[in-house]
């Protein structure tokens, strides 16, 4: 859920400006975006007076106990138990339009009705523009103020309670000055209403009188049940929230950018990516903890300004400069992701620094065997003349490896950093049954097991995949091969990389929220008897655009696949989607690929034929059934 902006509160430029300096205040629609999601029950009584108002403030954030308590000392200040007026539940409000737009209409509606090819210096004056212009629809209706706690409670969990919510009358009226023409005039509405159920009515009429009636208009949501047009008001405002919430950035008016609208536009892919999980859901939610860290160190330092209320002492300044410095390092991180488009397959930066050992001086080659203990019987199969490192860590035995080094592991759990270092080639092989060797990724790490050797091999192994962003297995260039495995996905799922190959038989693939294996322009891959199943798992509001399932190949240049007795299945995109430029999508039933030809039109028989041979894909007995969207999809990219 998004945190709702801090209201009335100053504003400061953080780029070119010394962070020491006290900001000014200035009133603008950011300032006053607010998305609140949850309501509350709290059970504080009625009283009247300012003395009273107070002390209900503090029965407000007390335990049930310490409010008895605070009764006891305060006997006078307590209204009358027949003279409360418990408040009514909130009405409806209006369901948001933006849920149900698809991408092209969110480019069309900011670029070309709102923002209309401004800088971003002016986006301010773009959207109040748009905004008053839809308020002249309609300027009095029924609304529910949502609003920070603060104002109510003295304390108070954020989690308890996210905002206070009135219903009240809104009146709108033009102002002469742009920026306070976001401030409306409400008052209470009847029936008196809240998601509070016993807040003091007397107590809501002051914090009224205090702000002269007057709250920021995207503080307040319109409720069903009036005429048609407060559907083109909710809009409105819920364009401008979504504006400030997704799309805008603090240093967008401190940097110069030719065109604005088309950074807007790639915001707007960005976030759709992320809600129809193109992008994975462990990336997404990395890049909103980083945007909400970045918001709230902004607001930390805002504060931090504001209180300090002459020249700064040496500590303060450096104190304003650390906190700047944090903003300027998360700035940069999230200017990064975006310019990249959170990449599918992973972080943004080369991942494997590590230099190839190659083979060790003497020539020779080691068995490491990976164990608590071990005993005999573990190397009673090895040739006498094998030379054996026993470890009781993976990550050991890994970091020890050279070219032509075989890494043996015994049933256990283990978690290996350097599974995402391979560099030389080596053997990974279990012992046992494949589910009683589990490798869990760390969740710190943004990669689990990223190759660039030229052959690496991985048997009889679990490997399960938790919190890392990257594909649970990455090939980066080389070959590997994975053997008997199974691969429980978090994130995304195999990724082949251009100009690199991979060979995966007898294994298991499931839980990607992508595609279960991803192949690039270039790459090469062989899949022979695997269960594919329940990939694309990502549910979101934008799902049904969502095509990826089992198996995804992406073209130009085309990737090489051949996959024979595979059986895919459950999928909630398609079984096998292939991105091509062609100006045509066609999909084929099961039964036309398990027997190699479309039922139906010969046209989309001859044109998938072609497809299949120019990709250089071959598909033999596969079972592909059960896919939420189809088998497979040929769609232009």
């Amino acid at each position: 859920s998004l945190r709702p902006a801090v209201a009335r509160r100053p504003r400061a430029s953080l780029g070119k400006k010394a962070a020491c300096a006290s900001p000014g205040a200035v009133a603008t629609l950011k300032d006053a975006a607010a998305s609140p999601v949850r309501s509350v029950v709290a059970s504080p009584r009625p009283v009247k007076g300012k003395a009273s108002r107070e002390a209900a403030r503090r029965r407000l954030q007390l335990p049930p106990a310490s409010r008895a308590e605070a009764e006891e000392e305060e006997p006078l200040l307590s209204a009358p138990e027949e003279d409360a007026e418990e408040a009514q539940p909130l009405p409806a409000v209006c369901t948001s339009p933006m849920r149900g737009m698809w991408r092209d209409e969110k480019v069309a509606l900011y670029c070309d009705q709102v923002l209309l090819g401004c800088k971003a210096e002016d986006a301010d004056e773009a959207m109040s523009k748009y905004l008053s212009e839809k308020l002249k629809i309609k300027d009095k209706w029924l609304g529910v103020w949502k609003t920070n706690p603060e104002l109510f409670f003295v304390k108070y969990e954020e989690t308890s309670i996210p905002f206070v919510g009135i219903l009240v009358e809104v009146t709108c009226k033009p102002q002469p000055n742009s920026s306070s023409c976001f401030k409306v005039t409400v008052s209470l509405a009847e029936p008196f209403s809240s998601n509070i159920a016993n807040i003091p009515r007397d107590l809501v009429n002051e914090i009224l009188e205090e702000l002269e009636h007057s709250v920021p208009l995207l503080e307040v949501y319109p409720v069903e049940g009036q005429d048609a047009n407060i559907h083109d008001v909710a809009l409105a405002l819920e364009v401008v929230r979504f504006f400030y919430d997704f799309l805008w950035r603090d240093w967008d008016d401190e940097e110069s950018c030719e065109n604005y609208t088309a950074l807007i536009e790639e915001r707007i892919n960005l976030w759709c990516d992320i809600q129809d999980g193109t992008i994975p859901g462990p990336i997404a939610q990395r890049f909103k903890k980083t945007l909400e860290k970045y918001k709230n160190k902004r607001v930390e330092l805002i504060e931090y300004q504001s209180n300090i209320k002459e020249d700064p002492s040496a500590a303060e300044a450096v104190e304003c400069w650390k906190k700047y410095y944090e903003i300027v390092m998360l700035c940069g991180l999230l200017k990064m992701w975006e310019d990249l488009r959170l990449r599918v397959h992973g972080p943004f930066f080369p991942r494997i620094l590590r230099r190839r050992k190659g083979k060790r001086d003497f020539g020779k080659t080691i068995t490491h065997i990976v164990a608590k203990v071990m005993t005999t019987e573990m190397v009673k199969d090895l040739s006498s003349d094998t030379l054996l490192q026993q470890h009781d860590d993976l990550d050991l035995a890994l970091d020890s490896c050279y070219s032509g080094d075989t890494v043996v592991i015994f049933p256990g759990e283990y978690h290996a950093v350097n599974l995402a270092l391979l560099t030389d080639d080596i053997i990974i092989k279990g012992v046992g049954k494949r589910e009683e060797i589990m490798i869990t990724s760390e969740p710190s790490h943004d990669s689990f097991v990223v190759s660039k050797a030229d052959n690496v091999k991985l048997m009889h192994l679990s490997l399960i995949q938790q919190g890392t962003v990257d594909g649970i297995v990455v090939v980066e260039s080389g070959h590997m091969t994975l053997e008997n495995c199974v691969l429980k996905c978090e994130g995304t799922g195999v990724c082949v990389l251009t100009g690199a190959a991979l060979t995966i038989t007898d294994s298991e693939i499931t839980g990607a929220q992508g595609a279960g294996v991803e192949l690039y322009p270039g790459s090469i891959a062989i899949l022979e008897r695997n269960e594919i199943h329940h990939c694309n798992n990502l549910r979101t509001s934008d799902s049904s655009k969502s095509t990826l399932g089992g198996v995804n190949m992406k073209v130009l240049p085309a990737p090489k696949l051949k996959m024979t007795n595979n059986h895919i299945y459950n999928n909630n995109g398609y079984g096998v989607s292939i991105l091509q430029p062609t100006e045509q999508f066609f999909i084929v039933a099961e039964q036309a690929l398990n027997k190699g030809a479309a039922s139906g039109d010969k046209k989309d028989d001859k044109m998938l034929s072609k497809v299949m041979q120019n990709l250089n894909l071959e598909m033999n007995n596969n079972k592909i059934e059960a896919n939420l969207k189809g088998d497979i999809r040929i769609v232009t990219s």
